[in-house]
């Protein structure tokens, strides 16, 4: 795995990977993904989502006790408007020179 693709997986799973243990992590990930690649899909159309042959019905979002946002977004380190904003900010990733080191040394 080399340092980008550990920087843009990082990015993607919210997951640190700057130790030996979060390198050992992805690599148990990395080998039982390579198991999928046995099983055969040939004439299998991909699919967006497991429920995409049935119809889901959304229920109404009603807000029955709270109505606490502003008490709510006191804690959010950065926001936009009445959202709370994460990651980058919230969650902070190693530099690659910092990946680069954890890699070679695992």
């Amino acid at each position: 795995v080399t340092v980008e693709v550990l920087d843009r997986l990082e990015l993607l799973a919210l997951v640190d990977f700057r130790d030996a243990e979060g390198v050992e992590r992805l690599r148990r990930a990395v080998r039982f993904a390579e198991r999928l690649r046995e099983v055969n899909t040939e004439g299998v159309e991909p699919m967006a989502s497991v429920l995409e042959d049935r119809c889901l019905y959304l229920r109404e979002d009603d807000v029955t006790e709270g109505n606490c946002t502003k008490e709510l977004l006191r804690n959010a380190r950065e926001k936009v408007e009445e959202y709370f904003v994460a990651p980058p900010g919230n969650i902070p990733l190693p530099t690659l020179e910092e990946r680069d080191t954890v890699l070679k040394g695992a």
